[in-house]
Order: structure tokens, then sequence, then C-alpha cells
């Protein structure tokens, strides 16, 4: 069995082949909310669009947010997700404070940092192995308005880019970084830079407040044709897109929902990728000051001939997180979009995949659909650890193809 809440992980971590699901959908009950301290309780399958619309009245906002609010809370944990602000809050997993886990024997934990703390910690990050989610409690932090100020950055290349990055790292606390992926030479990287904060009440005038939006603009009713975003055609839109913007920065303000969460207005965005879908592959690499193997794996895609319509980089704090298989470490961290063009595809991965295995980067769980138990294993070692926490009857595909046993 494996617990199943809104399905958004792009890979098979939501997935059982042969078994069962246990949908989470129904435990969708507010059991506690302290406007006061922030401190809010719920079952694990309230999502994390059900939380906002309940706390950002109150002058408050999740800690940690991913790039889509229709995910529960459950999977937040699960898949310990991070955002734009891991150089100031880590990850989602860093603001839990308690929650409760149910074992197939008929056990029950309530596992915090200090009780069953061994629990806690294979919980948060444990890709929804080690038990059923019945409840969480987590800690918000406080906003003076439910607007940001932003400023957008034109860069003209990686170093540029990773320089904005570390500038901005203490006075800014959402940081993140569109690029351009289908460049080359001293153009790798070239993209937009944004970070942002919220404004306080006094920046705050109800007549210039933007609208908050919660619900789908637009609409893709039927799958595109597959051409519609080849490599040809995306490489047309970034030179557009990254010149949309004449002026090197850009300042202005925004709400909530265009700032974290742009796709979700979009409703069937993932059908502009036509009938063949596409494969979302998101890496972690050492940084000590040297971009080298960030410009390898650009420089991979390039030479493929694939491109990504949605190339996100940002760079990760030093925070730990707290779970034993979470993804974030410190270092830079890129997020792509590619038509699942089937064997070239998978090929390309396969090199990137070797590449990050090789300098001690990692591969990320909840955006991965392909990465083989041999690569797994040598990215994530500590996934020994976790062996000991998993529910007897508790897998996932994903569990299923990396934890597989490996030959020399």
């Amino acid at each position: 069995m494996l617990a199943y809440g809104l399905g958004r992980s792009y890979g098979d971590v939501c997935l059982n082949n042969d078994g069962t699901l246990i949908v989470t959908s129904h435990l969708d009950r507010f059991l506690s909310f302290d406007p006061a301290s922030g401190v809010l309780r719920c079952e694990a399958g309230v999502s994390l669009a059900a939380i906002l619309d309940l706390v950002v009245p109150h002058g408050w906002f999740l800690p940690v947010t991913p790039g889509t609010k229709y995910v529960t809370i459950g999977g937040a944990i699960a898949n310990d997700v991070h955002g734009k602000n891991h150089h100031m809050r880590g990850t989602f997993g860093s603001h839990v404070r308690a929650f409760e886990l149910i074992r197939s024997d008929g056990s029950v934990r309530e596992c915090t940092p200090t009780q069953h703390a061994d629990w806690f910690a294979a919980t948060i990050g444990g890709l929804g192995l080690t038990g059923i989610m019945s409840w969480a409690e987590i800690q918000l932090i406080r906003i003076g308005a439910p607007t940001l100020h932003v400023e957008t950055i034109k860069a003209t290349s990686l170093d540029e880019m990773i320089a904005l990055m570390k500038e901005s790292d203490d006075t800014w606390e959402y940081t993140v970084s569109w690029i351009d992926c289908t460049q080359g030479g001293a153009k790798v990287g070239k993209g937009h830079f944004i970070r942002g904060n919220f404004e306080d009440n006094n920046n705050k005038r109800a007549e210039n407040n933007p609208r908050e939006s919660s619900h789908q603009l637009i609409n893709v009713p039927v799958d595109a044709p597959n051409w519609l975003l080849s490599a040809t055609s995306i490489k047309a839109f970034n030179t557009l897109y990254y010149h949309r913007q004449f002026a090197t920065m850009k300042r202005g303000r925004t709400s909530i929902d265009p700032f974290f969460y742009p796709l979700d207005v979009i409703g069937g965005w993932n059908k502009l990728y036509g009938g063949r879908g596409f494969v979302q592959w998101q890496c972690v690499v050492p940084f000590d000051g040297d971009a080298s193997v960030m410009r390898h794996v650009l420089s991979e895609i390039k030479r493929a001939g694939m491109a990504s319509f949605l190339a996100v980089l940002k760079m990760f704090g030093d925070r730990p997180s707290p779970g034993i298989l979470s993804f974030p470490r410190p270092g830079l961290t890129l997020a792509l979009d590619f038509g699942n063009d089937g064997v070239p595809l998978m090929r390309m991965l396969d090199t990137l995949d070797a590449i990050v295995a090789d300098v001690g980067g990692r591969i990320y769980p909840a955006k991965d659909a392909h990465v083989s138990a041999a690569h797994f294993q040598q990215m994530y070692p500590e996934a020994s650890r976790l062996a000991a926490f998993i529910d007897p009857h508790c897998t996932s595909t994903f569990w299923q193809r990396v934890h597989t046993k490996v030959h020399p």
C-alpha cells in the first residue's frame, strides 16, 4: 500500500504498480490554528491551498512552499519539499513540529524532533514508506501583507547569475532564476534572476494591492501537437522571453499566486507537451565557487539537442534537512522539463545522472521517472538507514525501481 494525496509528484513516488493506493483526500479537516502564534494542526490530506485560504487573512504564510499549492501537507512532508527560500528557511520538514504515524500493524506514534525522533527523521522525506500520516502540526511564518516587492534582473551568463544569488542571500527571502538552457559557450546560464520579499503594512496601499487569485484563469482543453514544444520552438520562445524585459532591472509589486504559483493558474498546462507527456529532472550538485559541474550539465543538454521549456536554477543554503532521505544539500540545484522523446532523452538523462552521482550530487525523487538503482544508491547511501523504518506493507513504484539489488 501507499498513501496518495493529490498526485502532483512528477515521477512515480506516488504510484504503486500492482499494489493499493490509500487516498487521503478525506483527511481534510483543520484540527487547530492559533492566530497569535501561527501554529497550525490539520489532517494530512489538507492541501496547501486550503491552508493559505485560512491563514493568509490572519497575517501568516507557509514557511516553505513548492511551486504548486495543490499538494497535501502529508505529501509536502513525505517529499520534504523546498522552495525559493531554502537559503533562509531550509526545507518544509524544518518547520514540522509533530505528526501522527499509523503503521500497518496497528501501532500509532506521535513523532516530534524529541519524541520518536528516529521515526520523525525517517518519515520526513521518507517518500510515504514509513506508514500512513494522519495529521501534522507546523509552524507558520508571519507576513505584514499578502504582497511582495520583487526585482527581476537580466543576467548574461552563469557566473553572473551565481553572483546575483550570493549577493541576495542575506537580504532577500525568496530567490529563483529562469535560465535559457539552449545557450552555449559564454552564454550558458543566461536568463532572469528574480528576488522578492513580503511587504510590510506600511508599504501596503489597498488601492494598489494586486488581486489575489486562487482560481485557474486559463485552461488547456486538449493535448497540443508534439511539435509545439520542440527544441526549435523552445529556443525561439526563450529568446523572446529573455528580451520581454528591456531594462537590466525591473522592480514591481505582486501578490502571492503570481509569484509562488504561476503554473497553478493554467489548468492542464501539462497538455502543452502533447500526448507524449514530459519528464522532469532535478539535481543538486556541490558548489564551492566553481560552477564547472553545472556548466557541464548544461553543456550536455545542449550537445544532446534537448531543450527545456521551464529551466529553474537556485542555490540551496547550508541548513541541514531533518529527514534521512531529504533531497536538498548545499549547492546549485537545477530543475528541467523535457518532452518525453523516448530513448534519446533517456540516454541523455543517464549521462546527466552519472555526472551528478560522480561529484556527490543527487536527483530529487519527487520529480524522477528515470534514475537507475545503481545511480540512486550512489547518490543516497542513506537509503540503507531508512530500510529499518519502512513499513513492511508500504511500497511504491519508485522504491521498487531504485531499491533493487545492484550487482557489481
